[in-house]
């Protein structure tokens, strides 16, 4: 499943009995070896709708792990690009990953939780792949929230997403039964390892954007296979400037 350099299975065991901070922290080494790493083909066909080279003066990559769409990012900003997560593994392995990155603007890298985010009105672009299965239901409305006081007015929110799979489908049941098995790890175990499948998914999506001061467009068929069923979701901040 795996590259010849990434994770074991008695790694990956290990970092699943751990917390969701920790376990990051002890797969970061290897996390570009996995298939959890969001694909470079994947970003490259997000970057066309966010803009061309220089069209942003900043972006924020919200659980950033290993900087992959801090690397997309880059060329597209003038002043800024930051990088949000909350594993020092993670961080430290995205600052060596982007040394030498194209582009000009600043990098910086901030620890902090995604639902505490220490930002206000900074950002022109907000993007988030790969890590929405590890914002709890609950929590939800209040990560869109730290979202727009992040974003200036009029800052858009990018993610990828999809419609409920078919009940039939395989996608849905295996996703369903690993759900089952991290809650039941999560009711054993303590601290949780939070990651759930089938999060954010449309029209829910939508709705949690609208009901949190933002515009919301989904653009479909922007990826190939094997991403066919997946969609481009930006999400625009409604408003004026705040002190919040």
């Amino acid at each position: 499943m795996f590259h010849p350099q990434g994770p074991t299975l008695i790694e990956l065991a290990v970092q699943a009995l751990s917390s969701t901070e920790r376990g990051y922290d002890l797969l970061a080494p290897k996390f570009d070896y996995t298939p959890f790493r969001t694909p470079d083909d994947l970003l490259e066909k997000v970057s066309a709708y966010i803009g061309s080279a220089s069209s942003v003066e900043a972006a924020l990559d919200v659980c950033c792990g290993t900087g992959a769409a801090m690397r997309m990012l880059r060329p597209l900003c003038r002043q800024r690009v930051v990088g949000l997560d909350m594993s020092q593994g993670m961080i430290d392995t995205g600052r060596d990953r982007m040394a030498g990155a194209p582009g000009c603007a600043r990098v910086d890298f901030v620890r902090a939780d995604a639902l505490d985010m220490p930002f206000r009105e900074e950002f022109d672009v907000a993007v988030c792949f790969g890590a929405l299965g590890h914002i709890l239901n609950q929590d939800q409305p209040r990560f869109i929230q730290q979202i727009a006081q992040a974003l200036k007015p009029g800052g858009r929110f990018v993610f990828v997403s999809s419609f409920v799979p078919p009940l039939w489908s395989r996608r849905y049941w295996v996703s369903r039964a690993f759900n089952a098995a991290m809650q039941i790890r999560n009711s054993l175990i303590s601290p949780s390892f939070v990651m759930y499948y089938l999060n954010f998914l449309l029209p829910h999506a939508i709705d949690l954007l609208r009901d949190n001061g933002f515009d919301a467009q989904v653009h479909r068929d922007v990826f190939g296979e094997p991403w066919d069923e997946m969609c481009l979701v930006i999400g625009v901040r409604k408003g004026v400037a705040s002190s919040w």
